[in-house]
């Protein structure tokens, strides 16, 4: 079976990128993102999806631009053969999507070979919330006594608070934070901004750090993001990523079983639990579509179940 570092080695192996490819995928991604106001992580997904499989052709063809049905019916063979999972050709299928069809329109190219193919199918998974003790204790373990502790407190309460994305959480400006409204204001995907409200216990770490903390952190130097590290930068995606397993292990709580993204499934799992609205959490997350949030009904009904298994006298 392939794992994660021999599917790297055989990308790393595969030809260099050409020119035209390289071009063709660029012009691409500066339309779509004027077009559709794309994130930049879609954008990088697209592009390194775009580029493997160009790699892949090495010009044959045409290269990417080139590409017919048989080939990309070859190409997802060969990632098949090689064990990668059907979420991540199913990512891919997206970005050849995009990508045919923005030439289609554009005039130039008369067909699209994905129209035809069908999307791997993906297996239904529930969203992993914590029980809300382990989240009790997950967020206690930071040392607050330290800037940095203080600073990793505030960011855990923030993160399941206000249900963020990791890349929204690390991305904040310090004016996105209202103490006095008690709202934090937040871009997510497509540029969109949305109002959260903050919480009594968020807010109280929040105004903590930025008394305490954060003016050490910055020292002298003018910076703008809310979170800060030791060189007066943001922490990136992996160094939150790494924080959460550290504290998650340190509360007696499985590394495996935690992730940044864990955390805003907890919060979206337990305002359910609690009786909040569905349309009202879709607002709170910054989902497009209700039906992307309905998933987290079924983490709800799945927690009912238990509670029946558990308590009632003939379950």
């Amino acid at each position: 079976m392939s794992t994660p570092a021999d599917r790297r080695a055989l990308t790393a192996s595969l030809p260099p990128l050409r020119e035209a490819d390289a071009r063709a995928i660029e012009a691409f991604l500066d339309a779509i993102w004027a077009e559709s106001g794309l994130a930049r992580q879609s954008l990088d997904s697209y592009r390194r999806d775009l580029e493997g499989f160009a790699r892949w052709r090495d010009g044959a063809g045409g290269g990417l631009a080139g590409a017919d049905r048989t080939a990309l019916f070859e190409y997802l063979a060969w990632r098949t053969r090689h064990a990668w999972s059907p979420r991540s050709n199913a990512r891919l299928l997206s970005a050849l999507r995009a990508f045919f069809g923005h030439r289609v329109r554009h005039g130039q190219r008369q067909d699209d070979p994905t129209a035809l193919l069908e999307p791997p199918k993906l297996p239904r998974s529930l969203p992993k919330a914590l029980a809300e003790s382990q989240i009790d204790a997950m967020l206690a373990t930071p040392d607050v006594g330290t800037p940095l502790g203080l600073r990793d407190r505030a960011m855990l309460e923030l993160m399941y608070a206000a249900g963020l994305r990791v890349s929204e959480l690390v991305g904040l400006p310090a004016t996105a934070v209202n103490l006095r409204q008690g709202v934090l204001r937040v871009t997510g995907k497509g540029s969109k901004e949305r109002l959260v409200p903050l919480g009594e216990e968020s807010q109280h770490w929040l105004e903590r750090y930025l008394a305490e903390a954060r003016p050490q952190l910055a020292g002298k130097r003018s910076v703008l993001p809310l979170f800060l590290g030791t060189r007066g930068d943001a922490p990136s995606r992996q160094q939150f990523w790494g924080l959460v397993k550290r504290y998650a292990a340190a509360a007696g709580i499985d590394p495996g079983k935690v992730s940044p993204h864990g955390l805003r499934h907890s919060f979206a799992t337990h305002l359910l639990n609690h009786g909040a609205d569905l349309r009202a959490l879709q607002m709170l997350l910054g989902h497009s579509s209700l039906s992307t949030t309905q998933i987290y009904t079924l983490v709800a009904r799945e927690h009912l179940k238990q509670l029946h298994a558990r308590h009632h006298p003939r379950a």
